[in-house]
């Protein structure tokens, strides 16, 4: 039985796959932060009002009290396919911020979310400063990571990503979640819209470009160029940028601009393979709502973990109350099971 509905913030939101899972998980979300004007436009219009500023502007005395910060912050300085320049990188020292709010309200928790690349960014130092300073805030917090894949949590993505916990006094380990919560779709033709608009099949020019592309990187031995996908397996990683988009290509229909009927995802189905609902609100462009979703957090991922930490918070006050021997302590935490 729940003793409380803890609060929390929800920063560098995006369009709000993070609030979304807490929120299905009874969390109240007090309070939401994100700079790019689009996602902000998309966030708005399905949860309401969304802070605007740049993080580093917003003092921490003005928002809200919150038990648990949420942050999915930028991932591009660690991505393989950026630049990589980590915490050299403006957008990698964002990360300061999160350390900001944790030193001045010293929340029981914090869930973060990233690519899974920053465990290994240069040669492991960058996560060894990120981890370090994750500990060191506040009152100090034990910190647990680990390397989700979305395909497990029953949409058909194979996507990973790397989340972060940190707990303050935890009475025992935090142990992740590995498999879905609930049921789910589990490969791409579940997801798939029907009767799609011609404006998303490429043309034959293009395709047959793509094609000769794909090939000589092959000659080359690199496995870059477009991929038509199995619609009875799982879907590559959505990403931002253009190939993200041709990494995913489904053969349909036949078009007059195609005979192959090849075409990319729709962004409603981009939606869908990271477990957004269909009244989820899209009210940008397609171009913008590809980067959006390839941005976002998958919300089965992360209502799973949100379910495994509420559960382990309310354990903790119970030990508070009455202390359990000191062969309890060594026992690690427990997962609920799923439905």
């Amino acid at each position: 039985m729940k003793t409380k509905k803890y609060k929390a913030i929800d920063l560098f939101a995006g369009i709000g796959g993070m609030r979304m899972a807490f929120e299905k998980e009874g969390f109240e979300i007090v309070y939401s932060n994100d700079v790019d004007k689009y996602a902000c436009k998309t966030y708005r219009e399905n949860f309401g009002q969304i802070d605007e500023r740049d993080i580093r502007q917003v003092k921490t005395k003005d928002v809200p009290e919150f038990d648990i910060l949420l942050g999915g912050f930028p991932c591009q300085p660690f991505s393989l396919i950026g630049k990589r320049d980590g915490l050299s990188d403006p957008r990698g020292q964002l990360f300061n911020e999160i350390v900001r709010f944790l030193n001045y309200r010293q929340p029981r928790a914090f869930v973060l979310e990233n690519v899974k690349n920053l465990l290994k960014h240069d040669k492991g130092k960058t996560y060894s400063f990120i981890k370090n300073s994750l500990e060191k805030a506040g009152r100090g917090y034990k910190v647990f990571e680990n390397v989700l894949d979305s395909k497990d949590f029953g949409i058909p993505q194979h996507r990973e990503r790397v989340y972060i916990v940190g707990i303050r006094d935890p009475h025992k380990d935090f142990i992740f979640p590995t498999h879905a919560y609930g049921r789910g779709k589990t490969n791409v033709s579940g997801i798939l819209e029907k009767n799609v608009p011609e404006k998303y099949y490429l043309t034959q020019k293009y395709y047959d470009g793509l094609i000769n592309h794909k090939k000589r990187h092959a000659a080359k031995k690199s496995g870059f160029g477009c991929e038509v996908i199995d619609p009875k397996g799982v879907s590559n990683t959505l990403v931002c940028g253009n190939m993200g988009r041709e990494r995913n290509l489904i053969e349909d229909r036949p078009v007059s601009i195609n005979r192959s009927g090849i075409r990319k995802i729709t962004e409603r189905e981009c939606a869908r393979l990271q477990g957004f609902p269909d009244n989820f609100k899209i009210p940008v462009s397609t171009t913008q709502a590809y980067v959006q979703f390839g941005n976002a957090v998958s919300v089965p991922v992360a209502r799973t973990i949100a379910k495994f930490l509420i559960k382990y918070l309310e354990e903790n006050d119970l030990f508070k109350e009455k202390p359990p021997r000191s062969s309890f302590l060594r026992k690690s935490f427990v997962p609920p099971v799923l439905a």
